[in-house]
């Protein structure tokens, strides 16, 4: 049989679709190398041309030319080098520099030299790039101390170092070593795409500036995060994403794999938090389309089947460790009354963005429901667990304010702050086994605020007990009438005597806010303070006494003798102390079914 001329091209073609041609004719390989050999930074000079891989669409990782423009010196922090490289190749000159490409594997005659991890300005015109050099990124792998190195790598990966650190001086571009102060200003991280699943714009942008504080400046890219089979091995160049918060609602960012060895592998080239040691899941991911913008260029991702846990966050790049499951805290948000829907979800456990996660995933899980409307308000309870502590108890009623704070963001902050509260005590890491929050939903606006207080019984004696009659002004409703009793303290000394019929959250306030000079509390005196906050739904009459008192830590001493407050005084660290002119000798307090405000005084004489 007489084989076709066609047919001996075939392989050509075949290979011609898959590799990448240089400009000076050499053929870059369709796929990373599967033996990692580390090349020095000292060997890099203007001119090289190598390779970068990086998923454009699906799994596979595809070649894209890179040119070497000058080793910039210093422009990574301390003795931090970065490599400027130009990209080559149609797709790569299309998209440009995108989100989700950083930590895209470069690689110079067959050896690894680093990560793109930065770009040039926002609207450039040029896929110009800066590439993070690999012997930098191999330290956070020796800082790791979550399981020993793999026997196979660690001596070529300390070899190499070794290499890297006994060679030539490092090689720079331009006259006088170096590059134009306008490209080395504009030099910034690529940014890493945070995909936001089963969340409205509305919860994105209202926490968004809490993001950013902890250290995250949302980069909204579309995608989906499932958990469903992707049997592509992980390589140089595949997606890989970081996932902040899975369940019924997902948070992730992804990046492009650097360097991988049996156990461990590095991403990204630079930090996603910064957050040194953490403990966060890491899941493949798949790209679905890399979207080319001069203002927001980014990769498409949905996130599949976990992998492992990300442990280093780190100023050169991330490292993640195979088969490792991270710790994340359960999330179970109930919504009854006219909703009835149920939500499962896990945060990660971190200092700085728990609460942040937290609060954000609350607000969307209630301003998404169809029953959300401006009027809605929200009776919460709930608890948190703590392994090793009491559960710090959650309850209060939330309604829209009327400078116009719903009442879904006034309850995700009320959750916020008692994670803040949690997590800040720098004495005890805490470890948050669950939170359950259950919302009654409720049409009305149920917010009041106390307009007077008053009592009948101007004169009393010591023991006695007097009711304070109350009116509440609800939201464009009828005054409504409350008695509280109070009763008046046996040691009262005769004279005149004030109670402060006021809302739950006043008292707290003078508490907390009075005690901000003090010391920190541990984590067991903080969740008592906690449980010692007043609900907002009661309306609160606090008997006040002429003599002082002091706070310790979370405890309240009333009307002690000046000759105790001396010896205290004396003996204590000031910062642990504090003073107070009135004592509060006396509380009682009635519920009512509204978040209530405002405060009155009310002056009893005591015969």
């Amino acid at each position: 049989m007489r084989l076709s001329p066609w047919f001996w091209l075939l392989p050509l073609i075949a290979f011609a679709g898959s590799a990448l041609w240089a400009a000076d004719g050499t053929v870059w390989p369709p796929l990373p190398p599967t033996q990692t050999v580390i090349l020095p930074l000292a060997q890099i000079h203007t001119g090289m041309r190598g390779v970068a891989y990086t998923v454009f669409q699906g799994t596979q990782p595809e070649p894209m030319e890179v040119e070497v423009l000058g080793v910039m010196k210093n422009n990574n922090g301390p003795k931090g080098d970065v490599i400027l490289v130009r990209l080559h190749g149609a797709k790569a000159e299309y998209t440009g520099v995108v989100a989700g490409m950083s930590g895209s594997p470069v690689y110079f005659e067959g050896k690894l030299a680093g990560a793109l991890a930065f770009r040039i300005g926002q609207f450039s015109k040029e896929p110009i790039g800066g590439v993070t050099p690999i012997e930098e990124m191999l330290e956070i792998k020796a800082i790791d101390q979550s399981r020993e190195s793999s026997p196979a790598t660690s001596a070529s990966v300390a070899s190499a170092a070794h290499d890297a650190a006994g060679g030539a001086a490092r090689v720079s571009s331009g006259a006088n070593g170096s590059l134009p102060a306008p490209l080395i200003n504009q030099l910034q991280a690529i940014e890493t795409p945070l995909v936001f699943s089963g969340f409205s714009q509305e919860a994105i942008q209202q926490f968004a500036p809490q993001f950013a504080a902890a250290g995250i400046v949302p980069m909204m890219g579309a995608g989906s995060v499932s958990d469903k089979a992707q049997p592509e091995p992980i390589i140089p160049g595949s997606a890989v994403s970081m996932l902040l918060v899975r369940g019924d609602m997902d948070i992730a960012a992804t990046c492009t794999v650097t360097y991988v060895d049996p156990q461990r592998l590095l991403a990204c080239g630079h930090p996603v938090l910064q957050f040194g040691a953490v403990d966060i899941p890491m899941n493949k991911a798949e790209v679905l389309a890399t979207l080319a913008s001069p203002l927001n260029a980014f990769k498409i991702v949905s996130t599949t089947e976990p992998v492992g846990a990300f442990v280093q966050d780190r100023q050169k790049g991330i490292l993640g460790v195979m088969g490792r499951q991270a710790k994340m805290i359960p999330v179970t948000l109930s919504l009854t009354g006219e909703a009835n829907q149920q939500y499962h979800f896990e945060v990660l456990s971190n200092p700085r963005l728990s609460a942040v996660a937290v609060m954000s995933t609350v607000f969307n899980a209630l301003h998404s429901i169809n029953q959300y409307g401006e009027d809605v308000s929200y009776r919460m309870s709930g608890k948190i667990r703590v392994a090793g502590f009491p559960d710090v108890a959650v309850g209060d009623i939330f309604a829209p304010s009327d400078g116009g704070q719903p009442a879904a963001q006034a309850a995700a902050l009320s959750i916020g702050d008692r994670f803040d509260r949690i997590f800040g005590n720098p004495y005890d890491a805490p470890k948050v086994q669950s939170v359950d929050l259950v919302f009654d939903l409720s049409r009305d606006r149920l917010a009041a605020r106390i307009e007077s207080a008053r009592t009948d019984q101007t004169e009393a004696r010591p023991g006695d007990q007097i009711m304070i009659e109350t009116v509440l002004r609800p939201f464009r409703g009828e005054p409504v009438i409350r008695q509280v009793p109070v009763r008046i303290p046996s040691s009262a000394p005769k004279g005149t005597l004030r109670v402060l019929v006021s809302e739950g959250d006043l008292l707290d306030r003078i508490g907390r806010g009075s005690g901000a000079a003090g010391k920190p509390l541990d984590l067991n005196s903080t969740i008592a303070q906690i449980n010692k906050d007043h609900a907002n739904n009661r309306i609160y009459a606090s008997v006040l006494a002429q003599n002082p008192q002091a706070i310790v830590d979370d405890k309240v001493m009333p009307a002690l003798p000046l000759s105790v407050l001396n010896i205290m005084d004396a003996a204590r660290n000031p910062r642990d102390l504090m003073l107070m002119g009135e004592s509060a000798v006396g509380e009682s307090s009635v519920a009512v079914d509204y978040a209530v405000s405002g405060a009155q005084l009310v002056t009893v004489t005591v015969k």
